[in-house]
């Protein structure tokens, strides 16, 4: 079958809700306990404790806001406002690069550095609902579908779901052919931007770097006689970089890989993801930038060559803050030249000894044991800057 003529009907168990299911997924959401239990405590977390009627007022609440929801992009619009609160509550801003000069009538395949789980792609969309563009679908792992409430609400934000459970490899070819399949169909024949993370898993330790076989994956979709290249331009992949000043799980990103470095290994406790969602979304990060590329359009004729672009203008385009530079400093004990924050200005650490003295403070408060690689995930950022100078 070539790709033109993919059957939609082979992404029943993976795709984002559609437009008729919005009211039932809106009512099952909203009469869930654990979702009035965590909007009671986003939206009035001093009387969250007094659960029943408090929660008996959130689903009213919820019930009001989304009453003229009728499709994804009602619920859409109601959501941006809320992420709105949360950028106010949580950062310095959201500063936006790159996403003005890509054509709004044409969908992209956008391939993104990860460092949180929900918030990459939630201000990601967020930045495109900004800037007038219709937002995406989001590539999101099943393990994070655990409970009910919050497969709701990632399905009606236009998520699809990457199967990372696949028992053996039958299945995880037949999962990966899947996913190509339905990530071409979004983009070449529904003109519908798609975002997905370059590679499984957040860079834990600040490093980003593409997966080759995330390319790969891409590419199961192309017939033979079509050229790397011309399949390529097809997707219109366009790589983004979203940087943090600060990482409300740094400490627990330091802990894992402490831990999986030893040789009791690390082990995930249930729900741990759905727990650093919510660490992610309501830990303060400072100031925050989303930084569109330009699409991949040269002569990459093997998925190597594509990774290597994607991770050009990731770094790149990465904006630096404070707290990286003087994370690298106590790394090396130096600091390059190399100009911070966004538009970009000199670094001169004159100007952030207050910045300093609170991110000190910060790793003194993390375990001995771990420290080190929470200040390597700050300066990790400028490490991979000099790397592609």
């Amino acid at each position: 079958m070539r790709a033109s003529e993919l059957d939609p009907s082979q992404f029943e168990d993976i795709r984002p809700y559609r437009d008729d299911e919005v009211r039932d997924a809106l009512k099952r959401l909203i009469n869930d306990p654990e979702m009035s239990h965590a909007a009671a405590h986003f939206l009035v977390p001093k009387l969250a404790k007094l659960e029943g009627p408090i929660a008996w007022l959130v689903r009213q609440f919820l019930r009001f806001e989304f009453r003229k929801a009728r499709d994804v992009r009602g619920v859409q619009e109601v959501v941006a406002k809320y992420l709105d609160m949360v950028v106010n509550r949580t950062s310095d801003g959201l500063t936006i690069s790159g996403l003005d000069t890509l054509p709004k009538d044409r969908a992209c395949l956008f391939v993104s550095n990860h460092r949180d789980i929900a918030m990459d792609p939630a201000l990601s969309i967020l930045s495109m609902y900004k800037e007038g563009h219709e937002t995406a679908r989001i590539a999101i792992g099943d393990n994070l579908l655990t409970k009910q409430f919050a497969t709701d609400i990632m399905k009606l934000n236009k998520c699809f779901t990457v199967k990372r459970k696949a028992s053996n490899r039958r299945e995880k070819l037949e999962s990966a052919t899947k996913l190509s399949n339905y990530i071409y169909h979004s983009v070449v024949n529904e003109n519908e931007h798609v975002w997905i993370a370059q590679r499984s898993g957040r860079a834990k330790d600040g490093l980003d770097r593409t997966n080759p076989a995330l390319a790969a994956m891409f590419a199961m979709t192309k017939d033979r006689e079509t050229p790397f290249a011309d399949f390529w331009r097809k997707l219109h992949i366009v790589p983004l970089a979203i940087s943090y000043e600060w990482d409300p799980c740094d400490r627990q990103k330091a802990r894992e890989l402490y831990f999986a470095e030893h040789p009791e290994g690390y082990r995930k406790a249930r729900h741990e993801d759905l727990n650093s969602i919510a660490k992610g979304v309501v830990g303060q990060k400072g100031h925050v930038h989303a930084a569109f590329g330009t699409p991949i359009e040269g002569e990459y004729h093997d998925v190597g060559a594509l990774a290597e672009e994607i991770d050009r203008q990731v770094i790149g385009n990465y904006v630096l803050h404070p707290t990286n530079l003087i994370a690298y400093q106590m790394i090396y004990g130096e600091v390059p030249d190399l100009p911070v924050s966004w538009p970009a200005r000199p670094w001169s650490p004159d100007e952030y000894t207050e910045t300093r003295q609170k991110f000190e403070a910060r790793m003194q408060r993390i375990d001995e044991r771990w420290r080190e690689r929470a200040i390597r995930g700050y300066a990790n950022p400028v490490v991979s800057k000099l790397a592609y100078l």
